[in-house]
């Protein structure tokens, strides 16, 4: 039987890619250095332990903060607490790197394109579309027709109802 970690799951669940890890290797070492493979897989598994390790120790520091989320803040007081201090400051840097090329990512792939464009009238035709589409899928997929016209939608959902005239039979 395998040996099993704190989350119930085997060695070989818990591991990184081995083609990624083996082309971090390499470039890490001068090109005419070889590592051996059973040298590469000694390298990954202290990766994984070193991970385990760092998430650990986090989930430590944002339990006493009475946090249920780890924060980059609990990473970071993790390397400190385990004795990787002088690697903080590196780690901060390509944290903040990440968040860069991810919000420029976003902004690439058109998730953040158009919005300051749209003016009132687009942006709450768009929004009424979404809202369509949102009780389709929550009534069993049944699709409500687009209007053609939407600022006549919009028009006709501001103007007030005419009051029905009062029948003869309620003046009796």
């Amino acid at each position: 039987m395998e040996p099993i970690d704190i989350v119930g799951k085997t060695k070989e669940d818990a591991s990184l890619p081995k083609a990624t890890m083996t082309k971090i290797i390499k470039e890490m070492l001068p090109p005419d250095v070889r590592v051996a493979r059973d040298t590469q897989d000694l390298l990954i598994e202290c990766c994984v332990e070193f991970i385990n390790l760092i998430s650990s120790e986090s989930n430590d520091v944002c339990n006493k903060e009475d946090k249920r989320t780890i924060a980059p803040e609990h990473v970071l007081k993790a390397l400190e607490v385990l004795g990787f201090g002088e690697y903080i400051e590196e780690v901060y840097a390509a944290y903040e790197q990440h968040k860069l090329e991810t919000m420029q990512d976003s902004f690439k792939s058109g998730k953040w394109t158009n919005v300051a464009e749209m003016t009132e009238e687009e942006a709450l035709a768009e929004q009424q579309r979404m809202f369509a589409e949102a009780r389709a899928r929550m009534n069993g997929g049944v699709t409500i027709p687009k209007q053609p016209d939407s600022e006549a939608t919009i028009s006709k959902q501001l103007e007030p109802e005419p009051k029905p005239e009062p029948s003869v039979n309620s003046q009796l």
